[in-house]
């Protein structure tokens, strides 16, 4: 759109207080439309008349804003009166917060010092065909809000007493950030509302409100309080092995709300900012609180919830919630880590791991089709891909991570069918290969250079991080995925891709000369899943051997467990499979759930089994990359796969593997073509235990039950076996 609106920021330093920016207009005539297009450099709510614009949360969002910066456009028709208010604050938001706040990131002074910018016109149609437009310029006027302070990490002070003083006139000034584009991703929005559960007190003698669900947004509360009363309100994950209330893994997040009250009865939540939680402290409140004087409003990307999974098993049924909540409280407008501490970064590394799990629960196509456009904004120029994206200066060059520039549009284009997300990143991807190509110390593998390696892998030396698997094996082995994925989206594009195809080979050829034996869990699960093993039954065989003899524990991190139950029972060990997913003690996806978590820990044993915290440093408590063991049952347990050569679903395959551990399991998935479901059950037919399936494809299907094919049209199936299934 021709933007008519100049930026404009306060004449006057306000220090930490949210600005208020307002115009005031006649609108004599009859209308017949009124759009109102904004963004700022920072985050905003805009109001007109009193009414709140739209339903759009922390707007305009968090893009490459040095390069994008998105605006909204809202239809206000409906809003307009004779005589009008137009006002919008402004909020720090990711743009201006001191980001990120575990380090000392370069840029971050020069981004506080930003002004708190502003962009917006209304755009207004008569029903006698004139047409008018209010636009920002010196006519607006820019005074204090009661938003007193708002950052992303340490929470929100706002004064409902306070009364503004003198408004004056908005200065205007060169922006010189990034092009203006029309919304791309999902807005973010008020999603859902937890009632807390209780209100106790601690050993410790705390006021604690627990809601019963980690969520990430932000509590409403109603108080009865006397003008100047105060209301101070921690988060917290967790509570301590006492029953005391912890938050000393927010690490330097301060997380807190600060409310002046006014007088008499009145509800409050926060305006610019957003938390992760399930537990608040109540500091401050006057009166006794109670437990239903406290919401938490759950606020993620507006996605539309598309799979479900079902069991016999309320563990893993309460596993399988915790994966949607993890990844609803990390889908806010950027596929986040964490929610909660000084952090919460749009990781390459945990979004390549779980993206397809995410393609799956939700319908993600159009949040990761922002999400890679910013990556490809943010591309350095030697084609490698920055850690985090939006970037922010903590680092580039990680095998597994920077392959997120790979794995995920080509995964987006397996769920959803539609080669403008490849025709999109194409160039991103051809760029990231040719950085390997061009850095590595010996060619055709990826050798030398600083890396997560397997990140949190349980075999990791003491005192490391990583995993024990070799980091030039990790590399050259996403070398080799990456050219392949550029190969098979070049051929989907209909590029010529026969340059990559020939490095592919000689990636191959190099890495099993390389690398003839594998040492670990996660070697051997990287060298059979990307096709690299010469001899993948055995490498998947030793991998069963090794996992056995530790005891039937996974010690893999997060390059090798995305893969590692796939591999497991594309050569025969799926009841093992099933005994790393049904495994309760430590280490294992069920763990956490025997602790009662409500989303995915970063750690396994975040709360080890003494009781004990992991440690305060590291240690998320909603953290959604393990979360991506539900592909797996998706994919394998269910047996629901998209057809790569008919993708999107045009065309699935449908192979159920049941076991005799669940009485049942039921997966359904809303595609581009409508709902397949599979669902197992045992059942008893004169005195013998037998398998029932019922399947539902919206596509023409291959079904394979306990061995035996058949290719199907569009419809409902209902089978028997013969219960010889582990």
């Amino acid at each position: 759109m021709e933007w008519a609106g100049k930026w404009i920021r306060p004449a006057q330093d306000m220090g930490e207080v949210c600005p208020v920016f307002v115009r005031e207009f006649p609108a004599g005539k009859e209308i017949k439309r009124a759009l109102l297009s904004v963004t700022a450099m920072g985050v905003y709510e805009a109001r007109l008349n009193g009414e709140r614009v739209g339903d759009f949360v922390l707007a305009p969002g968090w893009t490459v804003y040095k390069k994008r910066l998105q605006y909204q456009t809202y239809d206000v028709s409906k809003l307009l009166d004779r005589e009008n208010r137009l006002e919008v604050t402004v909020g720090k938001g990711w743009y201006r917060s001191p980001m990120p706040g575990w380090c000392n990131e370069e840029g971050k002074a020069e981004r506080a010092a930003e002004p708190a910018g502003l962009i917006a016109q209304l755009e207004i149609a008569y029903e006698d065909g004139s047409e008018e437009v209010i636009y920002t310029d010196e006519s607006w006027k820019a005074g204090e809000s009661r938003i007193r302070f708002s950052e992303i990490y340490d929470g929100e002070t706002y004064d409902a007493g306070f009364e503004p003083g003198e408004f004056l006139p908005a200065v205007c000034f060169a922006y010189t950030g990034g092009t203006l584009i029309p919304q791309q991703g999902e807005k973010i929005r008020e999603q859902e509302h937890v009632a807390a559960s209780r209100v106790f007190t601690t050993p410790a003698g705390e006021t604690v409100v627990d809601f019963g669900q980690e969520v990430t947004g932000y509590v409403c509360f109603t108080v009865d309080a006397r003008a100047g009363e105060r209301v101070e309100i921690s988060h917290g994950e967790m509570l301590d092995k006492e029953g005391n209330f912890y938050n000393s893994n927010y690490r330097s997040a301060k997380a807190k709300i600060n409310y002046t009250c006014r007088e008499g009865r009145q509800t409050y939540k926060p305006f610019m900012t957003f938390f992760g939680f399930r537990y608040i402290r109540l500091d401050r409140f006057p009166g006794t609180p109670a437990a239903e004087q406290f919401t938490a409003v759950a606020v993620h990307s507006d996605m539309k919830r598309t799979g479900y999974l079902r069991s016999s098993d309320a563990l893993l049924n309460r596993l399988f919630s915790n994966i949607v909540w993890g990844q609803k409280g990390n889908f806010l407008d950027v596929p986040t880590d964490c929610p909660q501490r000084d952090e919460r970064l749009g990781w390459t590394g945990d979004a390549q791991a779980f993206v397809r799990t995410a393609s799956y629960n939700y319908d993600v196509e159009k949040f990761f089709t922002k999400w890679l456009a910013d990556m490809a904004a943010d591309q350095l120029p030697d084609g490698s891909i920055p850690h985090v994206i939006p970037a922010m200066s903590v680092g580039n060059g990680s095998a597994a991570w920077d392959d997120a520039s790979t794995i995920c549009p080509w995964q987006i284009y397996l769920t959803y069918g539609n080669a403008d997300i490849l025709r999109q990143q194409f160039d991103c991807m051809k760029k990231y290969v040719g950085f390997i190509t061009a850095s590595t110390q010996d060619p055709f593998l990826w050798t030398g250079g600083t890396h997560f390696e397997d990140w949190l892998g349980l075999d990791a030396p003491v005192g490391s991080y990583k995993g024990s698997s070799r980091a030039d094996f990790i590399a050259s082995a996403f070398y080799a995925h990456s050219t392949d994925l550029v190969v098979r989206a070049g051929k989907v594009l209909g590029e010529d891709v026969s340059e990559y195809e020939k490095l592919y080979g000689k990636i191959v050829q190099a890495f099993r000369t390389a690398f003839p034996d594998y040492r670990t869990q996660t070697e051997h699960v990287l060298a059979v899943h990307f096709g690299l093993a010469q001899d993948a039954q055995k490498t998947a065989d030793d991998l069963a051997e090794m996992v056995l003899s530790c005891g039937s524990r996974l010690e893999t991190g997060f390059v090798g467990t995305p893969y590692l139950l796939h591999v497991l029972s594309s050569y025969g060990h799926t009841e093992l499979a099933y005994t790393l997913l049904l495994r309760r003690e430590y280490p294992s996806w069920l763990y956490p759930v025997t602790k009662g978590a409500t989303t995915v820990w970063e750690h396994w044993d975040g709360v080890m089994e003494n009781g004990d915290f992991w440690s305060d440093d590291m240690n998320s408590f909603n953290h959604y990359a393990y979360g991506s063991v539900a592909d797996w049952v998706y994919e394998v347990a269910a047996g629901i796969k998209p057809v790569e050569a008919e993708p999107g679903f045009a065309r699935i395959q449908i192979a159920p593997h049941p076991d005799a551990r669940l009485g049942w399991l039921e997966a359904s998935l809303e595609t581009r073509h409508g709902l397949v479901r599979s669902r197992w059950e045992w059942v008893e037919e004169n005195g013998e235990k037998k398998l029932r399936y019922e399947i539902t494809t919206p596509s023409p299907a291959r079904i394979v039950i306990e061995g035996k094919e058949r290719e199907v049209e569009p419809g409902t199936y209902l089978f028997f076996g013969t219960g010889d299934v582990a």
